[in-house]
C-alpha cells in the first residue's frame, strides 16, 4: 500500500487542513520551472467563463419571463424601491411577510445604479439582468475549474456543454427568482466541498449553501446533506475532529452573520421582527390544508421528469443514469485510488437524486422549483458520458468494445452530442420567438408624449404575462380588469409620503389581502378608465363576458403595437416543442401557428 502524501490526511486521501496548493513551488523556485504540463481538454478558465456569460447575456436580453412570481414577488418590489410604486403580494403584507427584503435590496441597488445611467426604466430591467448573467457565469466558472481540477477535464468540458446548451439553464440564469439564486450558491457551494486544492473549504461550503437558504430560499440547504455526510465521514476516519468541528463552527458563523443582517433589514422594512427563512418552512410545510402551497395547483409525481426531459433532453437521460454508472464502476474498479474517485463521483451525483425525489411526492410543483439543481443534472451527465466514453472508448481486442471500428463509435458519440445541442439549442430558439411579445408590445409606451403620463394601463386575461413595471413610463400605473381568472390578484404598495417615513408602503398593511388565494374585488378596475389595454387574440379561442376579444373591438381600441405569440391550441407538439421554420417545405399541420399579443389605446372619439 502506498503511502499519502505530505499534502493528504492520513488513510483518507484528502489534504489536511493547513496543507498548500500542490502548485506551491519550493523556496528558492520560480513557479514556472519545470515547465507544466497541460492535461488534455484543459481550458484556462477565462475561456469558460467567456462562453458562460455569452450564453447568459443572451438570455438577459431575450428570454422571455416564465413564471408570474417571478414579476409580482421579485421585479415589482424591486421596482417599488428604487421607484416608490409597484405592485404588491399578500407574501410582503406585513401579517403575512414571508419574503425577505434582503434579496429585493440587494436587486434595487443594481437597478440604481441602471438609473443614474440612462432615464429608460427598461434599462435598469435589462442591467439588472445582465449582473445576474455576470453572477451566474463565474458560479459556472467556479465549478467547472472544480470539476476539471477534481475529477476529470473531460467531464468539466461535457459539464460546459450541457450547461450551454440547455432550454432550462437559459431561462434560470437570469431570472430574478431566489431559486436562481440558490442556484449560484450551490454552484459555490458545491465546488467549495470538491476542490480540495489548498486545504478542506468546508466553511465555505457550508457558508455557501447557507447563503443560498437564507437570502435564497430556504429548502436549498438539502442539497448540502450527501456532501456534509462525506466530510464528516473522512473527518471521522482521519481523527480530524477538533479541526473539523472548528470549520463548521466557522462556516455557521458566517451564515449566521448573514442571517442576522437579513433580520435586520426585514425589521426595517416590516417595522417587526421576523425570520423570513423560518416562516416559508412554516408556510410550505405546516399552514394546513386550507393554506399553503397546494391551493395554487397540484401536478402528478412524474411532472418534474417530463419537464426536465423537455428542458435538457439527452442529458437529464445521462443525468438519471449517473448513479447506476458510477455504482457499477465502484464495483468493477480493483485499484483503490480508483475507487475512491468512484466513491466521491458517487457523493456529488447523489444531491441529484435526493432533491428529485423530495420534490416529486410534494403535491404542488413548478419548474423554477428545480433550479437549484440544473448545474448538478449537468455535473451528473457530464459524470454518466464520460463513464460511457471510458468504456465506450476502449480499445482492447478482446471486449466486445474493442472490436467495433473507432470510425464507427465516432458516429455514434458525434451523433449522441450533436443531437443532444441541435434539440436545446432549437428549443431555446423556439421558446424566445414563441412568447417574447410582452418584452416588446410596450415599447411605444416610451414615446415622449408618454412619459411623465398619468395615465392607466389595464391587464385582463393577460395578467400572468405582465413584464414589470418597468416597462411603463414613469406615472402610468397597471390596473387589472376582471377576467375568468377567480384568485387573488396583487394590489398597490402603499404610496404615502407626508409622515409616514420611508417605504412606508412595505409596513403598512394593505387592504383586501389573504393567504387562501382568495379573490378579493377590490383589485379590479372598471375597464372604462382604461387608457392603455394589453390583450391577447388566438383565431377560435372561446371568449366570454369578462374576456371579449378586445383587439376586435376596433370601435373603440386601436393597435399600438402587435407581436407574434404561439397559439398553443392548435399547434403541433413538435411546434410546441421545437422551433420549426415557416417554410413551404414544412407540412401546414405542423407549422406553428399563430396568435396576436397587442398594446392597445382607446380612441378618442369626438
Amino acid at each position: 500500500m502506498t503511502s499519502p502524501s505530505p499534502s493528504t490526511e492520513k488513510g483518507t486521501g484528502r489534504p489536511s487542513a493547513d496543507s498548500k496548493s500542490d502548485t506551491t513551488p519550493p523556496p528558492g523556485r520560480s513557479i514556472h520551472t519545470p515547465k507544466s504540463r497541460v492535461a488534455p481538454f484543459s481550458l484556462q478558465s477565462s475561456f469558460p467563463f467567456t462562453v458562460f456569460f455569452a450564453v447568459n447575456f443572451l438570455a438577459a436580453l431575450y428570454a422571455p419571463i416564465q413564471d408570474c412570481d417571478e414579476v409580482f414577488n421579485f421585479w415589482e418590489p424591486t421596482h417599488y424601491l428604487n421607484h416608490r410604486f409597484g405592485l404588491q403580494t399578500w407574501e410582503y403584507a406585513p401579517e403575512y411577510s414571508i419574503r425577505s427584503w434582503l434579496y429585493i435590496v440587494i436587486h434595487a441597488m443594481i437597478g440604481k445604479v441602471g438609473s443614474l445611467l440612462s432615464s429608460n426604466k427598461a434599462f435598469e430591467f435589462y442591467m439588472v439582468r445582465t449582473v445576474l448573467a455576470i453572477a451566474c457565469a463565474a458560479s459556472e466558472t467556479r465549478l467547472y475549474s472544480a470539476i476539471s481540477r477534481t475529477l476529470n477535464p473531460r467531464i468539466g468540458i461535457m459539464f460546459m456543454m450541457a450547461m450551454v446548451f440547455s432550454p432550462g439553464m437559459f431561462h434560470a440564469s437570469v431570472a430574478l427568482l431566489p431559486s436562481s439564486f440558490s442556484m449560484y450558491t450551490a454552484m459555490l457551494g458545491t465546488a467549495a466541498f470538491m476542490d480540495w486544492r489548498g486545504g478542506l473549504k468546508t466553511h465555505l461550503g457550508i457558508m455557501w449553501f447557507g447563503i443560498g437558504a437564507i437570502v435564497g430560499w430556504p429548502f436549498s440547504a438539502a442539497l448540502i446533506v450527501p456532501l456534509v455526510m462525506e466530510d464528516i465521514f473522512l473527518a471521522y476516519l482521519s481523527m480530524d475532529r477538533s479541526e473539523a468541528a472548528f470549520r463548521y463552527i466557522d462556516g455557521f458563523a458566517r451564515s449566521l452573520i448573514v442571517l442576522a443582517l437579513q433580520v435586520c433589514i426585514d425589521a426595517f422594512f416590516y417595522h417587526k421582527l421576523v425570520v423570513v427563512p423560518w416562516r416559508i418552512v412554516m408556510y410550505n410545510i405546516f399552514s394546513g390544508s386550507s393554506r399553503g402551497p397546494d391551493i395554487f395547483g397540484t401536478e402528478p409525481w412524474h411532472f418534474y421528469f417530463r419537464n426536465l426531459s423537455l428542458n435538457f433532453n439527452l442529458w437529464f437521460l445521462l443525468a438519471a443514469a449517473a448513479g447506476p454508472l458510477v455504482g457499477a464502476e465502484l464495483l468493477l474498479r480493483n485499484r483503490t485510488s480508483a475507487k475512491r474517485t468512484s466513491i466521491r463521483s458517487l457523493v456529488f451525483v447523489s444531491p441529484f437524486y435526493l432533491w428529485l425525489t423530495i420534490f416529486s411526492v410534494q403535491p404542488h410543483k413548478e419548474e423554477r422549483f428545480m433550479y437549484p439543481i440544473y448545474p448538478l443534472l449537468s455535473l451528473n451527465a457530464a459524470i454518466a458520458l464520460h463513464t460511457l466514453l471510458s468504456y465506450f472508448g476502449t480499445a482492447d481486442p478482446r471486449t466486445l468494445m474493442g472490436k467495433i471500428p473507432a470510425k464507427i463509435k465516432l458516429a455514434v458519440v458525434s451523433t449522441f452530442i450533436i443531437s443532444a445541442i441541435g434539440v436545446g439549442t432549437l428549443r431555446t430558439i423556439g421558446i424566445v420567438a414563441a412568447y417574447r411579445a410582452p418584452l416588446q408590445v410596450y415599447a411605444p409606451l416610451r414615446r415622449p408624449e408618454f412619459i411623465g403620463s398619468e395615465q392607466t394601463i389595464c391587464l385582463g386575461k393577460e395578467w400572468y404575462r405582465f413584464p414589470s413595471s418597468y416597462f411603463l413610463p414613469s406615472g402610468m400605473r397597471a390596473k387589472f380588469v376582471k377576467s375568468a381568472f377567480d384568485g387573488l390578484l396583487p394590489g398597490e404598495f402603499s404610496e404615502a409620503k407626508v409622515g409616514f417615513g420611508f417605504f412606508p408602503g412595505s409596513w403598512l398593511d394593505p387592504s383586501g389581502m389573504n393567504d387562501q388565494n382568495v379573490e378579493d374585488p377590490g383589485k379590479y378596475t372598471d375597464i372604462d378608465h382604461c387608457t392603455f389595454l394589453v390583450d391577447s387574440y388566438f383565431p377560435g379561442a372561446p371568449t366570454s363576458s369578462v374576456e371579449p376579444n378586445h383587439i376586435l373591438d376596433t370601435d373603440t381600441w386601436e393597435e399600438l403595437q402587435c407581436s407574434n405569440f404561439l397559439d398553443t391550441r392548435h399547434t403541433h407538439l413538435l411546434g410546441r416543442t421545437l422551433w420549426i421554420p415557416d417554410l413551404d417545405i414544412i407540412p401546414v399541420e405542423s407549422r406553428r401557428k399563430w396568435g396576436r399579443y397587442c398594446l392597445l389605446r382607446r380612441k378618442q372619439h369626438s
